[in-house]
């Protein structure tokens, strides 16, 4: 069985993190899958999914260190072509990666004692982001 819902949510642009698990969970368990698998997608380019341990200091740490990695640059291709100022927005949300794959047990996402999932945006401005949750199994 394959059961998809949406989380919508209102980001406030550049380094702004969201802790989505408690919407993935409630998806998984009205989804009643038991044991399989939930995906979890951010649709458009510029905005990351991926699991940490949602506490203030890696919530400043993980874009701290994504904006030393792949800093604000004007030489960017993207920014001689385009110059909307998001080079490396693209290149820092492309580095994460726009999903995440979960396992199911027990009609619950199975995730460690500080493992979370989250949606970071890597866009220069707000943005009203779409995530698609799909979950597949038995």
């Amino acid at each position: 069985m394959v059961v998809q819902e949406r989380i919508r949510i209102r980001t406030r642009g550049h380094r702004d993190m969201h802790d989505i698990t408690d919407q993935v969970v409630a998806i998984v368990e009205r989804s009643k899958i038991k044991s399989g698998t939930v995906h979890v997608f951010n649709i458009g380019s510029t905005g990351a999914i991926g699991t940490i341990e949602f506490e203030p200091g890696l919530e400043q740490d993980l874009p701290e260190i994504l904006d030393q990695l792949i800093p604000p640059s004007p030489t960017y291709g993207h920014e001689q072509a385009w110059h909307d100022g998001n080079g490396h927005s693209h290149l820092q949300a492309t580095w994460l990666g726009p999903s995440v794959t979960v396992p199911v047990g027990s009609s619950r996402p199975i995730l460690g004692t500080w493992q979370q999932i989250f949606h970071l945006e890597c866009d220069v401005k707000p943005r009203d982001r779409e995530i698609v949750v799909t979950v597949s199994g038995e």
